[in-house]
């Protein structure tokens, strides 16, 4: 390319460096971090690590004494589903400020 001698691509490689530096302290920082979702009005409510590790899980007591087995489920994954959007929006927008918006494929 006309206009891309070597000090223009030393620079361009240095900025790729950099960014791909910062990317990982990003993601590094986000996998300490802890997100929380809850579901059904706070009946189950999970924390969730911005690696998408599941942290823990709290149920009221009220929903075990319901005795509805398939309720139970069913707000557990809502409450898991929940929080891996909470991450995954976090993680996109973090993911945004280092890369001025252009999509890095494979990151998340």
């Amino acid at each position: 390319m006309k206009g891309m001698g070597g000090g223009g691509m030393q620079a361009l490689m240095r900025q790729a460096n950099q960014m791909q530096t910062r990317m990982k302290k990003m993601q590094e920082e986000l996998a300490a971090r802890e997100f929380e979702a809850t579901s059904g009005g706070n009946a189950v409510k999970v924390v969730m690590l911005g690696d998408y590790k599941v942290k823990s899980v709290d149920i009221q007591a009220d929903v075990f004494s319901a005795g509805d087995k398939d309720m139970l489920q069913d707000l557990v994954v809502t409450a898991i589903n929940e929080a891996i959007r909470v991450v995954k929006t976090t993680s996109d927008a973090e993911m945004a400020k280092i890369t001025g918006g252009f999509s890095v494929p494979g990151m998340f």
